[in-house]
């Protein structure tokens, strides 16, 4: 029996292997667990109060993967990319995510390691996991997307929701939950990826009644004509054209936004998880808003957990501050391999109670060959940029007006939920 404070950290030679022919994030898989292994942050030794475990993913089955995606789509993604006349427009496998040698065995591998990861908290094993190479959110039921083949966050919400009976020992108490208890499961799923969550955001969103909702997603995003996705979810909540879910919520931020930003919303996240008082949180932690993403290049956040407002200080916040909850961290964007590698190895250290200094250097030793990318700093941090934040005081003070009414109808339908 593990202690309550236990980590579980999902990664194994093939999951590596696989997410590294990722084609539109080649190699950032070896790079990611390299850095995080040179640091010392995969040993039980580096933080004795917040023990980590290593777990190898099992592969996902099709009946794990038929939880939500269609037998069709499942049938076109898992065949052997090298055979011919196979389809690929229907299924979107084309363009951002054409086929590649490993993509069966990719998208087995991703969902079996957040579907572990997921398992590991469900079944009290763990009180916070970690999937760095999970987070593919813009996966459709039946359609590839946005690089993501296969919707793990989905499938983690869904497993992550079932009634439990009973924690494992170490939890009770700690979650306020009794041994003999049958509760409905509550999730929240927070996205920090600049692209809105789409797959996740339609998997869940209702334009009915919201009585005795289970799930809430809540993406913080750029949106802009052209930017992808468009979708009218990801666009600030109550416009009349689109029907209200006060569990699908979006904040889209302006070009440039920066840590200063961050810190200005942070307040509505925070309330409008108090109200929701999720069992589980999921968090994707994409990293493509980062300063110096070569192919995003719209926000300006940056690392450093002494910054107010910069994505170390959110997960610090959701990590120290969000007592209660079982919390899974995954992936997502990132397109600058090593910066991806800097702030999964970062994150996993605040996760972990031992915040690494952003101003250390990279270990340059024969076990991490990769040494010479990390050019031109080699130390940890990810700094702001020059970037203009057009993210103005008017724009913020609209989104403070619109996500105070937000959490009034919020917490108007959950103390219905609960007469």
């Amino acid at each position: 029996m593990c202690s309550q404070d236990q980590v579980v950290y999902v990664v194994s030679r093939d999951l590596v292997k696989y997410a590294s022919l990722l084609p539109s994030n080649v190699s950032r898989s070896v790079l990611v667990h390299t850095l995080a292994k040179a640091f010392g942050l995969l040993s039980r030794d580096y933080s004795p109060a917040q023990p980590i475990q290593l777990v190898e993913p099992r592969l996902a089955t099709i009946e794990d993967l038929s939880l939500f995606h269609t037998q069709d789509y499942l049938d076109a993604v898992l065949q052997d990319p090298r055979q011919t006349n196979l389809d690929s427009t229907d299924f979107g496998l084309e363009d951002d995510c054409p086929r590649f040698l490993g993509l069966p065995e990719y998208a087995r591998l991703v969902a079996g390691a957040t579907i572990t990861a997921a398992n590991s908290l469900h079944s009290g094993y763990a009180t916070t996991a970690i999937n760095w190479e999970g987070g593919r959110h813009h996966a459709q039921k039946s359609r590839a997307s946005g690089f993501c083949y296969v919707a793990d966050c989905v499938l983690a919400i869904l497993l992550l929701q079932k009634t439990t009976i009973v924690p494992a020992a170490p939890l009770t108490g700690s979650l306020s939950t009794s041994p003999t208890q049958h509760k409905k499961q509550r999730v929240m799923y927070l996205d920090l990826d600049v692209h809105f969550a789409d797959g996740v955001a339609n998997a869940f969103y209702s334009s009915t009644s919201s009585n005795s909702k289970q799930v809430l997603t809540f993406s913080i995003h750029h949106a802009a004509p052209g930017f992808f996705p468009s979708s009218p979810l990801a666009q600030l909540p109550l416009d009349p054209s689109v029907p209200f879910d006060p569990f699908t919520l979006s904040l889209p931020l302006l070009e440039g936004a920066s840590a200063k930003t961050f810190a200005s919303i942070w307040p509505h996240v925070e309330r409008i998880k108090n109200a929701f008082n999720p069992d589980y949180i999921v968090i994707q932690c994409g990293v493509d808003g980062l300063a110096g993403d070569t192919k995003c290049k719209v926000f300006n956040w940056c690392l450093d957990i002494a910054i107010e407002g910069s994505l170390g200080w959110c997960v610090s916040r959701i990590v120290n501050e969000w007592k209660g909850s079982r919390k899974l961290f995954l992936g997502g964007g990132g397109y600058h391999a090593p910066n991806a590698a800097r702030a999964w190895s970062y994150l996993t250290s605040i996760i972990l109670k031992k915040p690494l200094d952003v101003s250390v250097n990279i270990p340059d030793d024969p076990t991490h060959s990769a040494f010479p990318l990390y050019a031109p700093t080699f130390t940890l941090d990810v700094p702001a940029g020059n970037m203009v934040d057009k993210n103005t005081s008017d724009y913020l003070a609209d989104v403070q007006t619109r996500f105070e009414r937000v959490s009034e109808i919020l917490e108007g339908v959950l103390r219905t939920q609960q007469s």
